[in-house]
């Protein structure tokens, strides 16, 4: 089956139908009238094939995510800057700068090196990952595991979605120097639900719970929400998108990058317009539930339970571990995603990460029968993907095993946006195999590329749970 079959029809199909054109550009004088491909072109006029567009739009895609994680990185290594870590971001940055001049008119037209440059991509994402995890807990500390009130709310309230802890620490901080933290709680929304983990943020006793789930939810959160909302990084509901932004435009602000029309800009870090909102608005109400969520098992936490985990996996107590994480969207389809979970056998362990984590982290995975390790482990937010990787490592070298694909360790990945496709080049570029990717396709893929990151990495689309991960779940 190829890739045009999970897309719901085939590359042929598409190209008569006119609605699925094998390549597309117009990026150059040379396009040809309303670019190369509308048409149903399978070359552009330089001379550029489908698949090498394609490839060339997946490294763009690759490096929207990047230029995420790298400019988050940078405001920590901004405060704590050393030799070592602003050398890596020059890398990353020598990577950037090199991607984007590959896809350039009449550069390279090489499909092995289209790869490699795609790899180099991936790895960059490993190194700007693992300096965003280091600045994370350089700053606010290691997490550990910690239980959070889910949708109880009370007081004067600002709710805030996004993943910049640095600015929500920011923020604490000020509520704390005008004397209000009796006065202000503060409440997390989508990614970031795991700062309760984290020592510095923790400290804080007006940083009270989480409310909602994933990032889409928030036109229905926020419209419910009495109080002042925050945006400090994607994902932003605009109001062309959502008529139910009208219904809190006025208490929506966003920060730095972020922003839509009619809502407030928080300004050079200065947090007191949307402090001295949040104390005219009216208490928060109707937020009452006796819910809890856990998060805040950091790679590094998990790591300091490895001898009990290595014991568990050699007495056959823990049999197999399942990175069931990614990017949560609307639909139906990422119920494939909770029915897994919920599939899963008693001595196998969940590893999640980012807002995908919500479509199941309501569930009790309890503990791994005859230990005490959690069933459930939640990393932190996307950025934290990297801590699977890892432990995955750290448990390959321990068992003797020389490729970390031996490992019992099944993949399981739900894609929405760019940030996603960065990790996904960073695990390939690490050699990870045999990953399912959902709840459907990349359309920006097309069958020659899909083939031979089907061939290379056993990468899959997720179709049905038994069909795709049946054995696993027997074991």
């Amino acid at each position: 089956m190829g890739l045009f079959d999970f897309l719901g029809g085939s590359d042929k199909e598409c190209s008569q139908r006119d609605c699925h054109p094998k390549m597309f550009c117009y990026q150059c004088e040379m396009s040809m009238p309303e670019g190369c491909g509308a048409h149903g072109q399978e070359i552009g006029t330089c001379g550029k094939t489908a698949t090498k567009s394609r490839l060339q739009d997946l490294m763009v895609f690759g490096l929207k995510g990047l230029s995420a994680y790298r400019e988050h990185a940078r405001e920590l290594i901004d405060m704590n800057p050393n030799a070592e870590d602003l050398k890596t971001l020059i890398e990353v940055d020598d990577v950037m700068s090199e991607t984007l001049y590959f896809t350039l008119t009449n550069v390279n037209f090489n499909f092995d090196e289209h790869i490699a440059q795609l790899m180099k991509v991936g790895n960059a994402g490993v190194k700007v990952m693992d300096l965003l995890s280091g600045g994370h807990t350089n700053t606010l500390g290691v997490p550990t595991p910690v239980e959070v009130t889910q949708n109880k709310a009370e007081g004067k309230g600002i709710l805030i979605s996004g993943h910049n802890l640095d600015m929500l620490k920011k923020l604490l901080e000020r509520i704390e120097e005008r004397g209000l933290s009796d006065k202000i709680n503060v409440y997390t929304h989508s990614e970031m639900l795991p700062a309760h983990a984290y020592p510095e943020l923790k400290k804080f006793k007006n940083l009270k719970g989480n409310i909602g789930k994933a990032w889409f939810d928030q036109t229905d959160i926020f419209s419910k929400w009495n109080g002042t909302c925050v945006v400090n990084t994607n994902c932003i509901v605009p109001p062309e998108k959502s008529k139910k932004v009208a219904n809190y435009i006025d208490r929506l602000y966003t920060y730095k990058i972020v922003g839509i029309e009619g809502a407030k800009k928080i300004e050079g870090e200065n947090f007191d317009p949307l402090i001295d909102q949040t104390l005219e608005l009216p208490d928060v109400t109707g937020f009452d539930s006796d819910e809890t969520l856990v998060t805040g098992h950091h790679y590094q936490t998990i790591l300091t339970l490895a001898p009990a985990i290595l014991d568990a996996i050699k007495s056959g107590k823990i049999k197999r571990f399942w990175v069931i994480a990614g990017c949560d969207a609307p639909g139906h389809g990422r119920d494939y995603f909770r029915e897994l979970a919920e599939k899963l056998p008693a001595d196998h362990v969940i590893i999640t990460s980012s807002c995908g984590k919500f479509r199941f982290n309501d569930i009790d995975f309890g503990t791994v029968p005859g230990t005490e390790i959690p069933r459930y482990l939640d990393l932190g937010q996307c950025n934290d993907s990297n801590g699977a990787v890892h432990i995955a490592l750290a448990l390959a070298n321990a068992l003797g095993v020389e490729d970390v694909n031996e490992l019992p360790i099944s993949i399981a990945l739900m894609w929405m946006e760019q940030k996603a496709v960065i990790i996904l080049l960073a695990l390939l570029s690490l050699g990870m195999k045999d990953i399912y990717l959902g709840a459907k396709a990349p359309q920006f893929l097309n069958d020659e590329i899909f083939g031979f990151l089907n061939e290379n990495f056993n990468l899959g689309v997720i179709s049905d749970i038994e069909k795709d991960f049946g054995k696993e779940l027997a074991e």
